[in-house]
């Protein structure tokens, strides 16, 4: 494998990161606020993409070391070649999509008991 192809598939790596950040970086400000001096930049910036329509840098940018190494570019952006797949799989069944809401369910029951039970001890 090229370095350039290898340079494009860390480059979406970092972009879904990135992304994460974007999303839930928020979290992190209990534990650390200074990241807000990080997030909220990132947390703008992935907002202006969304609401504007523009195609972030980062696509083009792994399009182009893709074909310099070789392969080949993809049309649209990231969202629509990577997470679109991942949150709407080609062959998702009600069955499917029912455990994956049991799952979103359970987790956050878990977050919030976890939490609860935190500030709870707190007190004591």
């Amino acid at each position: 494998m090229s370095m350039a192809l290898l340079a494009a598939d860390a480059l979406v790596v970092l972009h879904l990161l990135f992304i994460v950040f974007v999303m839930a970086g928020g979290f992190l400000l209990g534990r650390w606020p200074r990241v807000a001096w990080v997030h909220l930049p990132a947390a703008a910036w992935g907002a202006f993409v969304e609401f504007s329509g523009v195609i972030c840098p980062l696509t083009p940018l792994e399009n182009r070391l893709r074909v310099l190494g070789g392969g080949s570019a993809y049309g649209g952006g990231f969202v629509e070649r990577y997470l679109l797949p991942l949150i709407y799989p080609e062959h998702l069944t009600p069955a499917i999509q029912q455990a994956l809401g049991v799952i979103v369910v359970l987790v956050n029951l878990a977050a919030y008991a976890w939490v609860w039970h935190a500030r709870r001890r707190r007190r004591s």
